[in-house]
């Protein structure tokens, strides 16, 4: 298929992927040493317990089993890389998406889109399936991450109010196991649906700690990791565990309402990343409708389509530092 391009085409394709492939080194360079050195620390407190974890994970596989409804796509998806991320991130969304349908809507993006840039915008056919490739690698994962991303958001916004139904229920002299179970089911989802997990993995035999750190795969907050470690730290040196989660609830409390002020502070700045980031493509669109011949010539000349991959670089990498710095790690 390569042979039967424009090599032209072909350049531009590479100049993209050059691009946003320094882009991303850009961005992943500027990231915030805080948050490097967090991660670090993290993953030194998670190393402790991987003995446990790896001998718990026959019966992880065995519990997550379950039936699907695309079987050959879930054989023909064998080839995608990554599988185990891809899989997390689908379990993060807390819907019983499998590898197979999203790799089914990966190919109907692809051909949907491949064939509207072709049949209604009349593009020629490299530009239309390098569109559709582009379109079928982002739109599915954009979809897959706003999903988790918003059970994420509402699991935090509950996880407070879990953590005082916990403490309540160890200061009227129960184990923390069944604080969790009580929890589990007084609490709305998706802080109840993760803890009614704990508790049929508990029934099972598994214990505790594993439980909790399986739903921090899928839950990858930090508050909820905090938990978990408050949980460890407090069963190797003792203490009072009520008094040790409730100021753990009162940190993530005021934690979200310090997020919640830096996120207004920075409305203008995200005001703004829209509104020039949506210009390109906004004026685009009008000269489509008023003066067809005109811009049309951009993508149907191989110099135009040069220059119309050169500007998507560019604007993707405008767009990603500005949202980097509108972001506030608190």
């Amino acid at each position: 298929m390569l042979g039967a391009l424009d090599p032209t085409l072909i350049i531009a394709l590479g100049c993209t992927l050059t691009l946003a492939a320094m882009i991303g080194l850009v961005v992943s360079a500027v990231s915030s040493p805080a948050e490097r050195r967090y991660k670090r620390r993290l993953r030194e407190v998670a190393a402790r317990k991987g003995g446990a974890v790896a001998a718990s994970r026959v019966a992880a596989r065995s519990l997550s089993r379950r039936e699907t409804s695309t079987p050959i796509m879930d054989q023909l998806a064998r080839w995608m890389p990554r599988r185990d991320i891809l899989k997390l991130r689908l379990a993060r969304t807390g819907r019983d998406i499998t590898i197979g349908q999203f790799a089914l809507a990966t190919l109907v993006v692809l051909l949907v889109v491949g064939l509207a840039m072709k049949l209604f915008v009349g593009l020629a056919f490299g530009s239309s399936a390098m569109i559709g490739v582009f379109a079928a690698i982002a739109l599915p994962h954009l979809a897959i991450g706003r999903m988790g991303d918003r059970r994420v958001t509402r699991f935090i916004a509950l996880f407070p109010d879990a953590i005082d139904l916990m403490v309540r229920a160890l200061r009227s002299g129960l184990p923390i196991s069944e604080a969790i179970v009580n929890a589990s089911q007084e609490i709305a989802d998706p802080v109840g649906a993760e803890f009614r997990t704990v508790e049929a993995g508990m029934r099972l035999g598994r214990e505790l700690e594993v439980l909790l750190w399986d739903i921090a795969k899928r839950i990858d907050a930090p508050e909820y990791k905090f938990f978990i470690i408050a949980l460890s730290v407090q069963r190797e040196t003792g203490g009072n565990l009520a008094e040790t989660l409730a100021n753990l609830a009162d940190m993530l409390r005021r934690r979200r309402t310090m997020r919640q002020k830096a996120r207004a502070m920075a409305s203008e700045a995200r005001a703004s990343t829209g509104i020039l980031g949506s210009l390109p493509g906004l004026v685009t669109g009008i000269l489509s409708m008023t003066s067809p011949s005109y811009i049309m010539t951009l993508f149907h000349d191989p110099r135009g389509i040069v220059l119309v991959a050169i500007a998507v670089a560019m604007l993707v990498g405008g767009i990603g530092i500005m949202v980097r710095m509108a972001k506030f790690d608190i």
